[in-house]
């Protein structure tokens, strides 16, 4: 890796986008630079109180914003990105969700055609208590409130696909996308197959906290400051996303049914653990199958997603995954005074 360049983004409103693939890069960065980018809310920051209702201040197709694309050097198809998340900060000291008509996991979609009423749209705002390290939930129809650990994450981060596709930034697939698991949180390192030149990183959609599944379709989104460095692993196809931590390697599947996605999860990671560890196919699904654990990304997106994780300390002696580039750019993050040791 070469000495770290800092390159710092802030889009103005009307540099954002929505789609990965079909845009010109907005700066070039190199691999082992640190990048320092504004994100906005997944509604752009137009819903700012309760009467905001998002179908009345948003318009489609411009939802979840991501700033980008990042041409990235020497990353070309057949390669590997590995992005490190150092530091996720709120932007704002509020955010915000919601409930839509036809949207989320308990209601009637397009998909699932019900005849009962919509869902209400109703608006939910939060308190971001940087210090204290809380996000408040206030009940709308009582007093009630309760504060939550403050988990910041990013909810979308992907690159271009293949194909002269152009895709929407609320799709996930292999290019990463609108991905909406918690575990993209600070102290991560996410590997993303590089599909076209340059790579084309984009990210955006931060949530201050976000329950396994985001079963209403809609964490507590926010603004934020995000602090990532980036390497290209040379040769080293890869085609569904993955995440590394301290303690595991996960792998992602996204795909309807909600069982797809299981099996794709499960089949990469089994594959996974088999190359880092040496144990046979069938030795590794056993690990995997009593040792791993499932979470859920999301279940409301045009496509589910679903990791399969496993703890490194119950494989055997493995390998470090991509020669260690994950203590590599855990080490830089820590040397820069970023992240959290996850």
């Amino acid at each position: 890796m070469t000495g770290m360049e800092k390159i710092t983004y802030r889009p103005a409103r009307d540099e954002f986008a929505y789609t990965f693939g079909g845009r010109m890069p907005v700066a070039h960065v190199r691999s082992g630079d640190v990048l320092e980018v504004f994100t906005e809310d997944c509604f752009g920051g137009l819903v700012r109180g309760p009467g905001d209702l998002p179908s009345q201040v948003c318009r489609m197709p411009y939802l979840n914003p991501v700033s980008g694309p990042f041409f990235v050097e020497d990353a070309e198809p057949g390669d590997t990105l590995a992005i490190h998340l150092a530091s996720i900060m709120p932007a704002r000291d509020w955010g915000v969700s919601s409930t839509f008509p036809h949207f989320g996991a308990l209601t009637s979609t397009s998909h699932t055609a019900t005849l009962q009423p919509p869902l209400q749209e109703r608006v939910w705002m939060y308190g971001i208590d940087r210090q204290a390290g809380t996000v408040r939930f206030q009940a709308t129809d009582t007093d009630h409130t309760v504060d939550l650990p403050l988990d910041p994450m990013i909810g979308t981060i992907g690159v271009a696909p293949g194909g002269m596709e152009a895709r929407s930034t609320v799709v996930p697939d292999i290019h990463g996308g609108n991905l909406d698991t918690p575990h993209l949180r600070a102290g991560s390192t996410l590997y993303l197959g590089v599909n076209v030149h340059g790579a084309m990183l984009a990210l955006g959609d931060g949530h201050a906290c976000q329950g396994e599944g985001e079963a209403c379709g809609v964490g507590v989104e926010i603004a934020t400051t995000t602090t990532l460095i980036i390497e290209v692993i040379k040769g080293a196809p890869m085609v569904w996303p993955r995440l590394e931590t301290n303690t595991s390697i996960m792998s992602i599947g996204c795909a309807r049914p909600l069982e797809d996605a299981y099996r794709i999860a499960h089949h990469d990671l089994v594959g996974w653990v088999s190359t880092l560890t040496g144990l046979g196919t069938l030795d590794a699904y056993q690990l995997v199958s009593q040792a791993g654990r499932a979470p859920i990304g999301n279940v409301c997106d045009p496509n589910y997603t679903i990791l399969a994780a496993v703890d490194k300390a119950l494989l055997p002696a493995p390998a470090a995954a991509y020669d260690g580039v994950h203590a590599r750019l855990r080490q830089s993050a820590a040397g820069c005074g970023r992240g959290d040791g996850r």
